[in-house]
């Protein structure tokens, strides 16, 4: 009797994880659909990379880390994670979500392909809920702001070299000055 209670529970809370990590995907999703001009690429793109939370911290040398699915043409296709280190003046940390866009099968398969990599270059749209700034190696300086994750809004991009990247700040607090790249690692289903 006590084997079949703790088979049942075990079953239970294995079911409740599931669930609730299925409605995280689901809502992040929806914020990102929601978020003004990132909904246009949901209906146009060949599938896309979503990472319901990505956790960043920094003092002098930072990292990131988070775990995503990929979905092509609307089906969950396999598991991504991505680890990002970063050198520079940087002192906090931070959560958010992060959706990339895949223009065309190319692209996907360039991200699905082993451990494909963003250099320091690589930009996001940012979406949200405070101001910031960043600058890059790649000739540019940029700054957003709106009002949250269920009011974002996001501004003009368009896909570069086949992806679009957008994020939403979570939570947090980060002043940063640093180099970073990121690296993805895929596992099919």
């Amino acid at each position: 009797m006590t084997k079949l209670i703790k088979t049942l529970l075990a079953s239970t809370l294995l079911l409740a994880f599931h669930s609730a990590q299925a409605d995280e995907y689901a809502d992040t999703r929806k914020t990102f659909y929601n978020a003004g001009e990132s909904a246009a690429f949901f209906d146009s793109a060949y599938g896309y990379a979503l990472f319901p939370t990505i956790g960043k911290g920094g003092m002098g040398i930072g990292g990131a880390h988070g775990s995503g699915r990929v979905y092509a043409n609307g089906k969950h296709i396999g598991n991504t994670k991505m680890t990002q280190l970063s050198i520079g003046w940087q002192l906090g940390g931070q959560a958010y979500s992060q959706i990339i866009f895949f223009e065309d099968a190319r692209a996907l398969e360039d991200f699905t392909s082993g451990n494909f990599e963003f250099g320091a270059q690589a930009t996001a749209v940012a979406i949200t809920a405070s101001a910031g700034a960043q600058a890059t190696t790649g000739g540019g300086a940029q700054a957003g702001a709106a009002g949250g994750k269920n009011d974002a809004n996001t501004v003009s991009g368009g896909y570069r070299k086949g992806m679009a990247v957008f994020t939403v700040a979570k939570g947090g607090l980060m002043y940063e000055a640093a180099i970073a790249g990121q690296k993805y690692s895929f596992t099919p289903l």
